[in-house]
């Protein structure tokens, strides 16, 4: 864009991206799993960062690849995958009056957006961003000038936003029990009425040349107890085999005659 002109190509681009990321915002909107929001969210980070790019502000297209869709939002994804989210919404506030603030900020963010959309409709001249980059030695000088000096209270107000953000983030996701931590004896006492294993596991087997996660427990009589393998490695049959001469070692020790090569061993 020059000198408040708009290009062909720039008009198509405006259009096809800007489609494309308001289909991603409602997505975020409208998905009921947390995954899908949150891949409907990098959709319309790389449609802006295109925009921006676009506009002749490849610094801010370039950190919002970089920062926000590379690493913010991966990260996002990456604990989502790694946690898992519980679709359940508990609809007991742990914070008496925060739909009504809630319903405040909203009201007074949407009256913000409005009258910035207005004042930008209503703006009859423009000099370009080529223009503008150009005054101050390039996109990422004047884009610093602009921080450090006729926005630095905005900038160090949305510093501020941003932590509060985190930490209220971090208190609302507190959750309430409904009913107290049941005690060590309260397990135990569901464990032998549900006619399961009444104490821990057998640990994996540890005995002479192996001690991988693999190898099953040997109990005092030699057999093996399966309980000890992992179950994804049991139901891939991927647990390993008992030496012959080790159970027989183990049958002698418990019976109490073992020789010297097993205890030695």
């Amino acid at each position: 864009m020059t000198g408040g002109e708009v290009g062909t190509g720039e008009t198509i681009v405006f259009w096809v991206c800007g489609t494309l990321a308001v289909i991603g915002a409602l997505g975020m909107v409208i998905s009921r799993k947390a995954v899908h929001s949150a891949l409907f969210i990098a959709l319309t980070m790389i449609n802006l960062a295109i925009l921006y790019v676009a506009n002749s502000a490849p610094f801010l297209g370039m950190v919002q690849i970089i920062v926000y869709t590379g690493a913010v939002m991966m990260l996002f994804l990456f604990v989502l995958m790694v946690v898992g989210v519980d679709a359940s919404d508990s609809l007991i506030e742990t914070i008496k009056g925060q739909r009504v603030a809630a319903l405040l900020m909203g009201i007074g963010f949407s009256i913000l957006l409005i009258a910035g959309l207005g004042n930008g409709l209503m703006e009859t001249s423009s000099i370009g961003l080529e223009t503008a980059n150009s005054a101050n030695g390039g996109n990422v000088e004047g884009l610093a000038m602009l921080i450090f000096t006729d926005y630095l209270i905005a900038f160090q107000v949305t510093a501020a936003l941003l932590i509060t953000a985190a930490m209220g983030a971090m208190i609302l996701t507190h959750r309430e029990r409904w009913y107290p931590r049941k005690t060590q004896r309260e397990l135990s006492e569901e464990r032998f009425a549900a006619g399961t294993h009444p104490g821990q596991l057998p640990p994996p087997g540890v005995y002479a040349r192996h001690n991988a996660v693999d190898t099953p427990a040997l109990l005092p009589d030699g057999s093996t107890s399966d309980l000890s393998v992992p179950e994804p490695l049991r139901a891939r049959d991927d647990v390993r085999e008992i030496d012959t001469d080790d159970i027989e070692g183990i049958r002698k020790l418990s019976s109490g005659s073992s020789t010297t090569d097993e205890g030695d061993r």
